[in-house]
């Protein structure tokens, strides 16, 4: 399944540019004291599918790659979601 079938698409990356220009840094880091530009929106709690969780925007964090990909990640798979 492709991004934009997953609801990826126009709207989104919209809505996407959107929340990164109103929050610019990765929340993660600043937990940690650093400032590093986010790169991506994360969706907190995984919607799978689910569009009124998908668009919900206190679902939403900003965060770096790696913090996404790595401590985002360990989270998930720890709970269970991935």
């Amino acid at each position: 399944m492709s991004s934009n079938e997953r609801g990826y698409g126009h709207k989104w990356q919209k809505a996407r540019a959107a929340w990164l220009r109103e929050h610019p840094l990765c929340v993660y880091c600043h937990e940690e004291g650093r400032t590093t530009a986010a790169d991506l929106v994360d969706h907190i709690i995984p919607h799978r599918g689910d569009q009124r969780l998908f668009w919900s925007r206190s679902n939403w964090q900003s965060l770096c790659g790696p913090c996404h990909s790595g401590r985002k990640a360990r989270e998930e798979r720890a709970a269970g979601l991935r």
